[in-house]
């Protein structure tokens, strides 16, 4: 039974992010022991602080998300070839990952859950909201069929269905659309994304929705169609969405006991790097932002943090011959440089340079009458200046970056390359691009250990699920062409 109340039950208080928000707790401490109810405001900043830790690193499959070790984005941007590991190469060579969504719900879901429900600001009961559906959004990208109408009910659900996909993805763009229009001027109490402005969490609620709506473009290609009109509905809403790096959703970690995700990375170890399929793909663009892409050394202060590598640690191989690698270049590719993931940082989680990519391939695909050219340009353009380079004067005129006209066919191609690179280091993104567009071009692990020795497609659900919630997930797995693989795709991917 214990399992069954991982997706009911509020976790504890875990972190609170932000440098001048760490004290902003009010008298929370001031008699713990008799503690009646949860103070809505260090919800929020636990909750918002835990955003950028789920769109950064992750290795392990089933732990606490308050730790980088969570499936957010390493596995799935080892499967999309931003990364390699550089020694201990399971994921690399698709040994079959179960891994386990729950923490999410016991954790950053429930805490959400308890400020919609007590609802003492109607904004941040709209924050807790639109940060919800983004939490969904990144399980269901990874597993496919999830507990969402049922889930985060307490008592009153002990045994949650798994919702379709499809009703997922139609139920985030629901809610978000709901809780854009329901902002009033009530305050946001304990947000450390964007300082309780309204304006940028509308801008925010209408990025995740054009994102979303473009993530169905395989499911639903036809201008006119469920994800176009979606889109368009998004991009027509008077909140606006994001265009400047100013207004990028990002999370700021101070440091000291609250380090940037990327930091813990290579705290004491270095499993990880940038993969040769990646660095061979800037090198043959000439594309600078491999200059902050990829580190030297893990060593994040120091002379050599701002030592820049672009030597990739190839991908695929057995684990003998990429030790051997390693060993005989002790440069290779740290994932970012040391001096953008320093114990103080950032994590951007949606950028302007993703959401004006995104419209400018939905442009070229004919949902809407925006200009392909100039959205390309200007998406390029500002993931430069995210990470304070400009773009090579020549870049967008080379062969492989240059446009046809719209809507050629070959424009695809290009475009979904620079939404790949623009969304670096976000693996689940990188993962999501490729799986929906098949670009860039990947090829296969060569000592991969699966079966089909394809790039996996998902992740398996955690064995516990087989118990703990065991038709929810039998019914869930029917669904799945295949049953529960790597190989089989989500609703999306179909």
């Amino acid at each position: 039974m214990k399992k069954l109340y991982i997706y009911t039950f509020t976790g504890l208080l875990l972190l609170g992010f932000g440098c001048k928000k760490l004290d902003n707790f009010g008298d929370t401490n001031t008699d713990p022991a008799n503690a009646q109810k949860p103070v809505l405001s260090a919800l929020m900043t636990t909750s918002t602080g835990l955003i950028g830790t789920i769109a950064s690193t992750s290795v392990a499959a089933d732990t606490n998300i308050t730790r980088t070790s969570i499936p957010g984005v390493t596995t799935p941007g080892i499967y999309a070839q931003y990364f390699a590991e550089s020694q201990y190469n399971d994921i690399t060579l698709y040994s079959l990952q179960r891994s386990s969504f729950t923490s999410y719900y016991s954790t950053i879901l429930n805490d959400l859950q308890t400020i919609i429900t007590a609802n003492e600001s109607n904004n941040m009961t709209q924050v807790a909201k639109i940060l919800q559906q983004y939490v969904f959004w990144t399980i269901t990208d990874r597993w496919g069929d999830i507990p969402y109408t049922e889930a985060l009910k307490g008592l009153q659900n002990l045994h949650p269905k798994y919702d379709r996909q499809e009703d997922i993805y139609k139920g985030m763009a629901t809610a978000i659309k709901a809780a854009i229009a329901a902002f009033d001027n009530s305050a946001i109490n304990g947000d450390v994304l964007y300082n309780g402005d309204v304006p940028s969490w509308k801008r925010l609620g209408n990025s995740l929705r054009l994102m979303m709506a473009l993530q169905l473009s395989k499911k639903f290609p036809a201008a006119g169609a469920y994800a176009a009109t979606e889109f368009n509905a998004a991009l027509s809403d008077a909140g606006g969405y994001i265009t400047a790096n100013a207004q990028n959703f990002t999370a700021v970690y101070p440091g000291g006991s609250f380090p940037t995700p990327w930091y813990t990375t290579y705290n004491g170890r270095k499993d990880l790097g940038e993969s040769k399929t990646m660095t061979d793909l800037m090198a043959s663009l000439a594309d600078t932002r491999q200059t902050v892409f990829g580190g030297a050394t893990e060593q994040a202060s120091g002379s050599n943090a701002s030592a820049s590598s672009n030597i990739g640690i190839p991908y695929g191989l057995a684990r003998q011959p990429t030790i051997d690698f390693t060993a005989e270049n002790p440069t290779w590719a740290r994932v970012l440089r040391g001096d953008f993931r320093r114990q103080a940082g950032s994590v951007v989680i949606i950028s302007a340079a993703e959401v004006t990519l995104a419209r400018a391939e939905a442009a070229n695909r004919g949902w809407t009458t925006e200009s392909v050219s100039s959205l390309y340009s200007t998406g390029i353009n500002l993931s430069f200046s995210q990470w304070g380079l400009t773009a090579p004067a020549n870049y967008t005129a080379q062969a492989a970056v240059a446009l046809g006209a719209a809507g050629s066919a070959d424009n695809i191609s290009k475009i979904a390359t620079q939404e790949y690179i623009a969304s670096y280091p976000d693996g689940l993104r990188a993962w999501n691009i490729w799986r929906r567009t098949g670009y860039p071009v990947l090829t296969p692990a060569s000592a991969a250990v699966n079966a089909s020795k394809l790039i996996p497609r998902r992740l398996a659900y955690f064995p516990d699920e087989y118990s703990s919630n065991k038709a929810a997930v039998e019914a869930a797995v029917v669904l799945l062409p295949g049953g529960d693989t790597q190989d089989a795709r989500v609703w999306w991917d179909q």
